[in-house]
């Protein structure tokens, strides 16, 4: 993580945009003073949805927690998130906010007695603080701390005496390689920012930090007889060795840490099993941060060989807990862009499933009794309880809500060895008398999966679907969904069998759909930025491309971007012990090829993918004449924040496929 510096005053806003003239080599600065947005009305509507943060069901089931994120006042940015709580054994009851206006929670952890911990700012924009909720729902939750810096993920002991959570001392700023990174002035590096585990006294507020100060933890879990932790950690920068973290336990008492594994690939959802004999995380290839996926491993509470579970699954557990009798897990999986909840026997590896559908779902509860979030193409975000995989339906915060895009099919299809699947998207309104172009987007990730699920305004390409275009989404081998071989089958072969499948899948709709092949686009973020950038240099088929956030050179990004630590294990060496196959796979070696209309994206303080490989890339389309236009955003990360931002993107995504494949309709 680069090292923060104070805030200094924001520049005027403007986008820096390269001309679209192919022979052009001046910049031009134009005001974000936007004329009407063509995705206006999509976007506030998109904008006025409820998002759910988290949801949190109480060890009796009797109550259910959630945060939801709702726009601070009509019409305005940035989202609030409320608190809510319902009473499940009174259903004429309605949800009620835990806190009075206008405060702002999250990170909810309930007390085995029936106590919610949370954080929240007070009222007061910036520091989080803990507290609690003795009896949530009546009474003022007390104050525990008085903090200065950035605090997560509050944990309550099992014997209610402690509170564990992870805590930046004196920083406040979001740590994360999708966040804007700070300017990089003087020394660089010179300090390391660490992410602390702290315990904090439930009764008297007391603090104190009990992991080394040389490490970064990322997550943790309470031993049964709260006597220890286990955490995953590394030296810092956090944001670059989560991808190399370890597997610790540590004595709160004694500050004593002890290494448990050194697992040879990506650790997430570290959890300790009720008998306290065996530690059980998520392990796997992972290229980004929480976005998991992989294999069930076991490894015993003070240390030992790991033991996978969940060999040779064809799917991709991302999320577990254990059962009370420490012989079964409950997790969650995606599968073949759907999501299952299942069990799964920890003696045979024997599994049932409990539920499977085509929505996205965060999971809280057991295999009896849940409360999740919903969402999929049809139905907007809201909170679900009851027995498990027959809930009913509890917040009512979106009922008005309609898809603004056409129907979604499941499509599946034969590639080399491997079956594949994505998701089509129906232009909207659709006559299967005519015909309409297409845009493939392809995720980022690699390893990610497109499911079922109602798109918020990051990247709401679904929204084109209104404007008289198919969509198809893709999962192509390095996507989770089908099982870890799947996931590792792009390893050293970035761009070749993903685009194989990516091909494939386009013939497949192509053949049974009413897609004109003349009007193909191609589009993506992050990994799905390069693809775009790789598949132009590859094939001609695509009359019009949107990189955003791609990778032009893997030799030049190794050393530019700020977690080069995930790119070893899917290239299996560094750039500079064979810089043969990170050339291999790079759009800017085969640039000579690329004959389509491109527009390239970026934010001005992208970590994960930094503005120099989109510079590179348009340089050279530029240099060969290919027309293109090069946007950067003042400010914005990987991910965008600034609702302008979006929709001034938005608008040039949609500009550009119209001007370059217009989506009337043919008979």
């Amino acid at each position: 993580m680069r090292k923060p510096q104070p805030q200094r005053p924001a520049p005027p806003s403007y986008h820096y945009v390269v001309a679209k003239s192919a022979l052009s080599l001046s910049f031009l600065l134009i005001s974000t003073v936007l004329a009407p947005s063509q995705f206006g009305q999509s976007l506030e509507a998109l904008n006025a949805v409820h998002q759910f943060r988290e949801v949190s069901l109480s060890p009796d089931g009797a109550t259910v927690a959630w945060t939801e994120m709702i726009l601070a006042k009509e019409g305005s940015d940035p989202r609030r998130s409320v608190i809510f709580i319902k009473d499940l054994r009174d259903p004429a009851a309605a949800p009620r906010p835990l806190l009075k206006d206008p405060w702002s929670g999250q990170g909810l952890a309930w007390s085995r007695d029936g106590k919610l911990a949370f954080l929240s700012n007070g009222g007061t924009p910036g520091q989080l603080q803990l507290y609690v909720a003795d009896k949530p729902g009546t009474g003022t939750p007390r104050k525990l701390t008085g903090l200065k810096g950035y605090v997560a993920d509050p944990r309550w002991s099992p014997d209610g005496r402690s509170i564990a959570m992870l805590w930046i001392e004196g920083v406040t700023r979001v740590p994360g390689p999708t966040e804007a990174t700070v300017a990089d002035t003087g020394v660089v590096a010179s300090e390391i920012v660490l992410q602390r585990l702290a315990l904090v006294n439930s009764a008297t507020g007391e603090v104190r930090a009990i992991s080394p100060p040389g490490m970064y933890v990322y997550e943790f879990d309470w031993s049964p007889d709260s006597k220890n932790l286990a955490y995953l950690a590394a030296p810092g920068p956090g944001d670059d060795n989560w991808y190399v973290a370890e597997l610790f336990s540590i004595d709160p008492s004694s500050g004593s840490p002890k290494r448990i594994a050194k697992p040879a690939m990506q650790v997430a959802n570290v959890r300790w099993s009720p008998d306290g004999t065996n530690i059980a995380f998520i392990g796997g290839l992972m290229s980004d941060e929480g976005s998991t996926g992989g294999d069930i491993y076991i490894v015993g509470a003070s240390g030992g060989a790991l033991k996978n579970l969940t060999p040779k699954r064809t799917s991709s557990p991302n999320w577990f807990r254990w059962m009370p009798s420490s012989k079964q897990i409950l997790m969650t999986e995606g599968t073949a862009g759907q999501m299952a909840i299942s069990t799964l026997d920890v003696a045979s590896g024997s599994s049932e499933t409990l539920w499977k559908g085509a929505d996205s779902i965060a999971f809280s509860g057991d295999a009896s009794n849940s409360a999740i979030i919903r969402n999929s193409f049809t139905k907007p975000p809201e909170v679900w309880a009851g027995r498990t995989g027959a809930w009913q339906q509890i917040s009512h915060s979106n009922d008005d809500a309609r898809p603004m895009w056409g129907e979604a099919k499941s499509i599946e299809w034969t590639s080399d060895r491997f079956h594949v699947q994505g998701w089509l998207l129906y232009p909207q309104p659709y006559d299967p008398a005519k015909r309409y172009p297409m845009i493939v987007v392809v995720h980022g990730g690699p390893a990610a999966e497109v499911r079922p699920s109602w798109p918020r305004t990051s990247l709401p390409l679904n929204l084109l679907s209104a404007h008289g275009y198919f969509l198809f989404f893709p999962n192509p081998r390095g996507s989770y969904g089908q099982g870890e071989d799947f996931t590792r089958a792009n390893v050293r072969d970035f761009g070749y069998g993903d685009l194989r499948d990516v091909l494939k899948g386009v013939d497949t709709v192509t053949r049974s759909y009413p897609v004109d092949e003349k009007r193909i686009g191609i589009a993506g973020w992050s990994y799905g930025g390069y693809m775009t950038m790789w598949t132009v240099t590859q094939t001609n088929r695509f009359r019009a491309a949107f990189a955003g956030a791609g990778i032009a050179n893997w030799q030049s990004y190794y050393g530019q971007n700020s977690i080069d630590q995930w790119m070893l294990p899917y290239f299996g060496a560094s750039v500079y012990d064979d810089p043969a196959v990170y050339a291999k796979s790079a759009p800017i070696s085969f640039i000579k090829n690329v004959k389509t209309p491109t527009l390239v994206v970026v934010g001005e303080r992208d970590g994960e993918c930094p503005p120099p490989q989109s510079y590179e890339f348009w340089h050279a389309l530029k240099t060969f004449g290919v027309k293109t236009e090069f946007v950067i955003y003042p400010g914005e990360g990987h991910g965008f924040h600034d609702p302008e931002h979006v929709r001034d993107l938005f608008d040039r995504v949609l500009k550009w496929f119209q001007e370059n494949m217009p989506a009337g309709s043919t008979p």
